[in-house]
């Protein structure tokens, strides 16, 4: 185990090197992924985040004895998600599966429904099946009921959990720093974990220049979930979301660092690199890249 990622940054950063912006193909995903896992940095990663439809290609890329733990990201429909998540192949362990359950817009509930029986198949009592199932909602209509759902799903001890979009390729898959900081504050106050993806390039929050859209930085809601868990309300985790200066993100996460992570399970990335790198830059990482 390496002792320069301290416990509050285990396991943040879920590897989708396969989706975009970074899209790179499979083979040089699995090839970078083992160097990951082989790093001093190996703590701060997650498992390889896989489509569906392209689990069954992993099982060529892999050595005799490899092990691998994936995320399976659903690109088909939940009934079929069951396939994916039953790898006959003992090399690939599948820790997780990821689904939307519903587009901006429509009423999450349904799909929300079929993704909870996927759950309990999944992880029938006494099993021990240990797979979590990840529900992405969309931060529009019918949110909060979704979220009760799910905090009772959790309540009869079924492994499911929150997942949220915080960009995209639109403007209207940015939420603001109000909108991010009630869902945030909701899971809270249901007790509920949640994963993030999409537009958290960089720790700051900061303008990208390419497509004019603002986007979150990861220490910015790391941050902002430690001051939820605390008990924070809406408002000041907000303002922790809309920091631009780094000096006081650091500072409050600094004092938790030897603490797991409450609340935010992490986010995908399609590169490790770049998060480590300001991780390093802003002194909450102790190393340097000697790989």
């Amino acid at each position: 185990m390496s002792t320069q990622v301290p416990a509050l940054l285990d396991g943040l950063v879920d590897d989708a090197a396969v989706f975009p912006p970074g899209s790179a193909p499979l083979p040089d995903a699995v090839a970078a992924h083992r160097r990951h896992r082989a790093s001093w940095y190996a703590n701060l990663v997650g498992p390889l985040l896989v489509p569906a439809t392209r689990l069954a290609e992993l099982a060529d890329l892999l050595d005799a004895g490899e092990r691998i733990e994936v995320g399976v990201i659903g690109d088909v429909p939940v009934a079929r998600l069951d396939e994916a998540r039953t790898v006959a192949d003992p090399r690939i362990r599948v820790r997780q599966v990821e689904a939307a359950v519903a587009k901006r817009g429509e009423d999450p509930l349904p799909g929300l429904t079929e993704l909870v029986g996927l759950t309990r198949r999944a992880n029938p009592p006494g099993a021990g099946g240990g797979l979590t199932v990840y529900a992405e909602v969309p931060l529009t209509f019918g949110l909060m009921g979704a979220l009760d759902a799910l905090a009772a799903a959790r309540a009869e001890g079924l492994p499911v959990a929150a997942k949220f979009r915080t960009g995209g390729l639109a403007a209207e898959l940015f939420p603001t720093p109000a909108e991010l900081a009630a869902v945030i504050c909701a899971c809270r106050d249901r007790g509920l974990p949640f994963k993030l993806t999409a537009g958290l390039h960089q720790a700051v929050r900061h303008l990208d220049p390419e497509t004019g859209f603002t986007h979150h930085g990861f220490a910015n809601v790391l941050a902002a979930t430690l001051a939820a868990a605390e008990g924070a309300a809406v408002q000041p985790v907000a303002e922790l979301l809309t920091a631009t200066d780094p000096r006081p993100l650091v500072q409050l996460v600094e004092g938790h660092l030897a603490a797991p992570r409450p609340l935010w399970v992490g986010y995908g990335s399609c590169s490790i690199l770049e998060p480590l790198t300001d991780l390093i830059r802003l002194g909450l990482v102790n190393g340097g890249f000697d790989a």
